[in-house]
């Protein structure tokens, strides 16, 4: 491709509008154009990237039998109805009527859709496992699209789902998908971990999430310093030790006049003549939850602690919990906030205590009245007239002690998604009745699995992955061309003739290319080359004409040497392999 005729005008300032550094090299190499907040158009030399991405994804997605198909953006509401994802999904779908009134989505994801195929067409034991997958636009209405294509309200991604008999052979399957998922980031060079994940609305039991290690991403997580635990925020469970006491005191009530939060209560206590840390303190917050007609919910944990609201929704078994405003809080406990506790509250209020709070002794907690507090109080002792359950929902944090080997402790880290798999169950076969007549004549439900990368946040995370100072990076298998050739001088005919000759030998022997063939000065050049990130580039220009030798010069390493044409085909043929 000749630059003087591609699509491609570079930037030389970052747009005010990018944040992250890929984002910013993807708009300023001209690869993205935005068309509003959440979507963009993939211009030539980003598609080619994508091209390259995707067709990464499709031969590993063959390598295991995975057959592709294409489903319909356009879905049926009827068929999340049967699942009741429609409703749970709620404003996070874009949707739309039709002129005869019926109701459709533009789909964020397809697991009905590809149950609802499934279950036409195979009817037998004897046609499973089946693997399906396509390559996709999706939709989503994201509250607050950011970061260009990470958090996109239009975007691409591989979606596969795959249909077993048994629970054993689902986890085969899913099994072998994170071998091809780890195959396809290897390929693309990315630094990258798995970590134990929630599985959100897409539901299910076990989830796997693939992270690029970042200084700064859109996911948080938690590893362990001794082994390979390692899990994303809304799924890790860490120890955090409890202030050890001598002995059990007496639980009484006190004034606390205006002492509301922890903090306040930790300067207030101290005035009144107890010394109390917010180790020594719990906070009842009053939640409310996504199911209609649920009462609230209290939940109680150590003051030092937040709580996981995702944790929280899980161990409930509800789809989304939400701190309950304030005159919520004081219709449920009588009180204004800051007041809740245990004694005192409603037996048609469900009270959930964090573990680490259960074993807390001696602690503070509020008693449903204004201005007064227990202390010296044990939840165990002392909460015997409210049922309560104990549960994990207490936040991770670092230097928390490992749950899994109970002897490494927990680092934080940040990173970007790049891939999600599910073990799904019969989250979907059940309640669209997707079943297959097994060996004996009887009827069961498909074993599903699901696995998702978004393509395009691939390209976009790839850029964050490798950039320098001047630009981007592209790893091998996915630059947008193999080698740009760039002619110092146009108006130097020696110049041009051998730029030209050898940007036809560079294509007659395979290989894809960018000539630089622009009437401006080189110096511009060698900039717009390495802001667009190919990892080789020729220089045609002064050795040329002094030694008939050719320029090949590295853009991640910055090495360059001097070629003859054979030498310098032979160095591009290598560097490849």
């Amino acid at each position: 491709m000749r630059w003087s005729k591609a699509l491609l005008k570079t930037m030389y300032e970052s747009p005010s509008s990018a944040v992250d550094e890929g984002h910013k090299l993807l708009l300023r190499a001209n690869m993205i154009h935005q068309e509003s907040p959440g979507v963009h158009s993939i211009l030539p030399l980003g598609k080619k990237v994508l091209d390259k991405i995707e067709d990464i994804v499709r031969e590993e997605m063959d390598a295991i039998g995975s057959q592709e198909l294409y489903m319909p953006a356009l879905v049926n509401k009827a068929l999340w109805d049967e699942t009741g994802r429609y409703e749970a999904y709620g404003q996070n779908t874009l949707r739309v009527t039709d002129r005869k009134g019926r109701k459709f989505m533009l789909a964020p994801t397809h697991e009905e859709v590809v149950t609802d195929i499934v279950r036409s067409l195979v009817g037998s034991y004897s046609n499973l496992p089946q693997i399906l997958y396509q390559i996709q636009t999706k939709f989503r209405d994201e509250t607050r699209p950011r970061a260009g294509l990470m958090r996109a309200k239009e975007f691409n991604m591989k979606d596969a789902y795959s249909f077993d008999a048994t629970s054993k052979e689902m986890i085969q399957s899913y099994n072998m998908m994170w071998e091809a998922y780890e195959k396809i980031f290897r390929r693309i060079g990315f630094d990258f971990t798995s970590i134990l994940a929630d599985s959100g609305a897409i539901g299910g039991n076990n989830s796997v999430e693939f992270v690029a290690r970042a200084k700064k991403g859109d996911v948080t997580y938690f590893a362990c310093d001794h082994c390979d635990y390692r899990a994303n925020e809304e799924k890790a469970e860490g120890l955090a030790g409890i202030v050890q006491q001598d002995r059990e005191l007496d639980m009484k009530i006190i004034e606390t006049p205006g002492m509301k939060t922890v903090d306040e209560l930790v300067r207030g206590i101290k005035r009144l003549g107890y010394d109390l840390s917010k180790e020594m303190m719990i906070k009842t917050i009053i939640y409310q939850t996504s199911e209609p007609g649920e009462p609230a919910i209290a939940v109680m944990v150590m003051g030092d602690d937040d709580i996981n609201e995702i944790k929280l929704a899980n161990a409930i078994g509800v789809s989304q919990v939400s701190q309950a405003g304030k005159d919520i809080v004081r219709q449920v406990t009588g009180a204004p906030v800051g007041f809740a506790g245990p004694i005192g509250l409603s037996e048609e209020i469900r009270l959930y205590v964090d573990r680490r709070a259960y074993m807390a002794k001696n602690v503070l907690f509020g008693v449903n009245q204004e201005d007064r507090h227990a202390i010296n109080a044990s939840i165990e002792r002392d909460v015997d007239h409210h049922p309560f359950d104990v549960v994990d929902v207490r936040a991770a944090r670092s230097g928390d002690l490992c749950t899994s080997c109970e002897k490494g402790h927990l680092e934080k880290g940040e990173g970007i998604e790049l891939g999600h798999i599910f073990q799904l169950g019969k989250v979907y076969s059940e309640p669209m009745n997707a079943t297959f007549t097994r060996s004996d004549g009887t009827q069961e439900h498909f074993w599903m699995g699901c696995y998702g990368i978004g393509t395009t946040r691939l390209m976009q995370s790839a850029a964050e992955q490798n950039h320098d100072k001047d630009g981007l990076i592209w790893p091998k298998e996915i630059t947008p061309y193999h080698v740009i050739i760039t002619a110092t001088d146009m108006k130097n005919n020696d110049i041009v003739q051998a730029s030209e000759e050898l940007y036809g030998i560079l294509l007659e022997n395979g290989f894809d290319v960018l000539y630089d063939d622009r009437n401006i000065g080189a110096g511009a050049k060698f900039k717009d080359a390495d802001l667009i990130g190919i990892p080789l580039r020729v220089n045609v220009g002064k050795e040329y004409l002094k030694s008939g030798l050719f320029e090949l010069r590295e853009r991640e390493t910055g090495n360059v040497s001097r070629d003859d044409t054979n030498t310098l085909l032979a160095k591009i043929h290598d560097f490849y392999i």
